[in-house]
């Protein structure tokens, strides 16, 4: 099994029995490799455990979601922030989400429309086409819209790009 890894490496035999040269010498760089890919190793494996144990879930690390950093650059944006600067993949995070309230909230909707205003060029266009389809099945669908704050907003965008 893992824990008796004795058997997995002769090399490390070949060190308790200096008397015995049957294996050939490692040079430094070799053996740094080998101690990494040990290292490695025994890291995956307590890491194995742990997630067995049940003890990663409580604690993942803290990477934030694409929605946090989407509005967090938002948000910046806003506040004319001298850190602020274009990010293409959160722009499109933006765009792609802007329709849905549980992911862009109201709050930060009038922000984004403020946003929008300052769109160029393809971005631009394809924001339009994007407003102008959703548009297009909405009124395809009849009188009462499911979501009437999406076509609200989708009635916004277009009022302000096109």
């Amino acid at each position: 099994g893992p824990q008796d890894a004795s058997t997995c490496f002769p090399l490390g035999e070949a060190v308790l029995r200096p008397g015995l040269d049957a294996e050939p010498e490692l040079s430094p760089e070799e053996q740094r490799v080998l101690e990494r890919k040990l290292k490695k190793e025994r890291k995956k494996e307590e890491r194995q455990r742990l997630r067995e144990a049940g003890l990663v879930a409580q604690h993942p690390p803290a990477r934030r979601s694409g929605a946090e950093l989407a509005l967090d650059y938002l948000c910046r944006w806003a506040q004319k922030h001298k850190n602020w600067r274009f990010q293409k993949t959160r722009q499109t995070w933006l765009l792609l989400h802007m329709y849905d309230s549980d992911k862009v909230p109201d709050e930060h909707f009038s922000t984004l429309l403020a946003y929008l205003e300052g769109l160029q060029g393809r971005a631009r266009e394809l924001t339009v086409q994007k407003a102008e389809a959703l548009m297009r099945e909405l009124d395809e669908e009849g009188s009462d819209p499911p979501l009437p704050g999406r076509a609200q907003r989708i009635r916004q965008v277009l009022q302000l790009l096109s």
